[in-house]
């Protein structure tokens, strides 16, 4: 019997036959009651102290179905596809009469919104009449008013903002006919704050955490697969047929991935940047790209490897000290990776000891956990290492994932001192107490093809 424990309240135990081979994460309806209880606990406990945190009285999301708003998978249940004609979720703050959760239009998300329907369309009264804003259905915009009343709210939040994509969900249709729908003394309370929109989908629970572990170990258990013989012959198999057998793989194990893996090379003597699927052969490099996605999470993961040579029982010393250098720059990202600090002030201070310990390499990393490129601050691009100007400038917060991606460039002895790429990415957590921590340790060997 295997346990995942997901929730103060609740500890997931996975039956044995739900966690063999076929199924290492449990069933979907499992996963989906996990998913679930991690919706409970973000909207009673996180999004109340957040909409304070930043001020707001009323925060209003309206989205139409397959146009949803980016926070929208962060509010609704793990069965809820998509937003259903429109629904719009409402979130008003009464001060000591409690929190209260709206959706007008769609369901209850499993009893965690109060619903408010046009009763008409429940009597079938409205059966028939011509409706412009919303051919599909009732008007649900005649319906928000009396919401917004009710809560009398100061400050109304809505999701618009030139520079935070995750912050900009409100489409120029909706909120046009929002504006015309309240009343028009609350028209000059409705305040941008993409701040809020951001940091509730960027905010992990402790209670993800196990779950992310046997994600990361997932990841890692596949590319320590597909950088060994049991993938690749040498001279024989190419770099797609690794690609295609690490997606294969996922999808065996009923799981998913948010882009397409790749697997490059790096060859002794060669330029190889125009070699879309080269043959692997003997002392060659290796790098993978590769993320794991399940129950509304996803993985982030780069690892180096090396074929060796006849003969050879290790990698050469001078691949595995620019693996060693690569490791250093982690290390220095992650020491610099301080609550309270921007993006742009972590990338500042990381570049500035990586060139006093003259590391050739530059800093690209970035939230992750409900998106693979997260809501939150940016530390670098790699075309970008003077900063991000708005994106960068995020604070890093407490209770959030990031994926350290870097990379460290080294002349190698044995390779008549050619400049080889280490390309790491590897998923940590900073927890309460802004406390850093990697999610399941990182490479420190490279995967040898032996």
């Amino acid at each position: 019997m295997k346990h995942l424990c997901v929730a103060a309240v609740i500890c997931a135990s996975v039956p044995a036959a739900a966690i063999a081979q076929d199924r290492p994460l449990g069933t979907l309806r499992e996963q989906a009651e996990i998913q679930q209880e991690w919706l409970r606990l973000r909207l009673e406990h996180v999004l109340p102290r957040l909409m304070r945190e930043h001020d707001v009285d009323l925060w209003i999301i309206p989205m139409r179905e397959y146009n949803e708003d980016p926070v929208f998978t962060s509010l609704v249940a793990p069965t809820t596809m998509a937003a259903r004609r429109r629904t719009i979720y409402a979130f008003c703050d009464r001060g000591e009469d409690g929190f209260d959760r709206i959706a007008i239009g769609g369901n209850s998300q499993g009893g965690l919104y109060r619903v408010v329907r046009d009763p008409e369309a429940a009597t079938g009264a409205a059966a028939g009449r011509e409706r412009q804003a919303e051919p599909f259905g009732p008007d649900q915009w005649k319906l928000l008013p009396p919401v917004v009343e009710e809560c009398d709210p100061d400050v109304i939040a809505v999701n618009i903002s030139y520079t935070h994509n995750f912050a900009d969900g409100l489409s120029a249709g909706e909120w046009e006919q929002m504006q015309d729908a309240l009343p028009e003394k609350y028209r000059d309370r409705i305040m941008r704050r993409p701040q809020l929109a951001i940091d509730y989908i960027s905010e992990r629970l402790p209670e993800m955490l196990p779950v992310y572990v046997e994600m990361m170990k997932i990841a890692h258990r596949i590319i320590s697969t597909a950088f060994s013989s049991e993938v690749i012959t040498p001279g024989m198999t190419r770099t797609q047929d690794v690609v295609w057998w690490m997606r294969q793989r996922l999808n065996d194990l009923g799981l998913g991935t948010w882009f397409h893996t790749s697997v490059e090379v790096q060859r002794q003597g060669v330029a190889m940047g125009d070699s879309a699927n080269p043959v692997i052969l003997h002392g060659d490099v290796l790098h993978c790209d590769f993320g794991v996605t399940a129950l509304g999470l996803n993985t982030d993961t780069q690892h180096m490897g090396y074929v060796l040579m006849p003969g050879e029982s290790d990698a050469p010393d001078g691949l595995k000290s620019a693996l060693a250098l690569g490791n250093q720059l982690q290390d220095i990202v992650m020491e610099e990776l301080e609550t309270g600090r921007s993006g742009n002030q972590v990338l500042v201070e990381a570049l500035s000891r990586m060139r006093s310990a003259d590391i050739n390499g530059t800093v690209y990393s970035h939230p992750v956990g409900e998106h693979g490129h997260g809501a939150g601050p940016l530390v670098g691009l790699w075309d970008r290492q003077e900063g991000v100007p708005g994106r960068g400038d995020l604070p890093v917060r407490p209770n959030t994932w990031y994926s350290i991606e870097l990379q460290a460039t080294t002349a190698v002895p044995e390779w008549a001192d050619q400049e080889v790429r280490m390309a790491l990415e590897e998923d940590a957590y900073l927890d309460a107490n802004g406390t850093r921590h990697w999610v399941l340790g990182r490479q420190e060997q490279l995967h040898l093809v032996r």
